[in-house]
C-alpha cells in the first residue's frame, strides 16, 4: 500500500525545477498530484493563476499567514511565497503523492514540519556558467534581477547537502528517469 509523501523539489533559479516537474507530472499524471505554492510575485509569461501558483496580493498572503494557513512561509526575492496547509495535509492522509516546487528555505521547514512525510530533492546546476545561460535565454527577468539570482547561488548549493537526495540537471531525460527511480524507491521504502 502507498503512503501519502510530500515530494519537494527546491534548486537555485534556472535550474529547470519546472520542467523537471512537469515532465514528472506528464510520466505519473494519474498517480501523482501537483500542489501550488501561493505568491505575492506577479505572474511570468504565461503563467495562470490556480494553474501555475495560486497569485494573491500582499494583504491576503498576510491574512492567511495570520490565519496559520501555511506550512512555510519566506520572502524570496522581494516576493512572498507559501505553501497551502489544508490541501497537503489532505493528500497525505488520502495516501497521496504530492509534488511541490519550493525554494531551499521553504524545503527545509517543510521537512521541519511533516518529517518523515516529506522527501526533499535537491537539483543542481551542471556548473554557474550554465545556470546564468539559462536565466538569460528565459528572457523574463532584467540583469539586475538575474544578478540578484546568481548571488543567491552559493548559498542555495550549501543547503544541498540538507536534502534526502542531489540530483545534477544536466540533460532533462537522465534527470527526470532519475528523479522517478528516486521517488519509487522512497515510495518502496515506507
Amino acid at each position: 500500500m502507498t503512503h501519502g509523501l510530500l515530494v519537494v523539489f527546491s534548486a537555485p533559479s534556472g535550474c529547470g525545477k519546472s520542467t523537471v516537474i512537469n515532465e514528472v507530472m506528464k510520466l505519473k499524471e494519474n498517480e501523482y498530484k501537483y500542489s501550488l505554492s501561493a505568491t505575492t510575485r506577479l505572474p511570468r509569461g504565461s503563467e495562470r493563476n490556480g494553474e501555475h501558483y495560486i497569485f494573491l496580493t500582499e494583504s491576503e498572503f498576510l491574512r492567511l499567514r495570520e490565519e496559520n494557513e501555511f506550512l512555510e512561509w519566506a520572502v524570496v526575492h522581494g516576493n512572498l511565497y507559501g505553501t497551502p496547509r489544508t490541501p497537503i495535509e489532505k493528500s497525505i492522509t488520502n495516501n497521496e503523492i504530492v509534488l511541490l516546487d519550493i525554494d531551499v528555505q521553504g524545503g527545509l521547514e517543510v521537512k521541519k514540519q511533516l518529517k518523515e512525510k516529506a522527501f526533499l530533492i535537491f537539483l543542481a546546476p551542471p556548473s554557474l556558467p550554465a545556470l546564468e545561460e539559462r536565466l538569460r535565454k528565459r528572457q523574463t527577468d532584467s540583469d539586475e534581477v538575474i544578478q540578484k539570482r546568481l548571488l543567491a547561488v552559493p548559498a542555495e548549493l550549501a543547503k544541498a547537502d540538507e536534502y534526502d537526495v542531489v540530483v545534477v540537471n544536466d540533460d532533462l531525460k537522465k534527470t527526470v528517469e532519475q528523479v522517478l527511480q528516486t521517488i519509487e524507491r522512497k515510495i518502496n521504502e515506507q
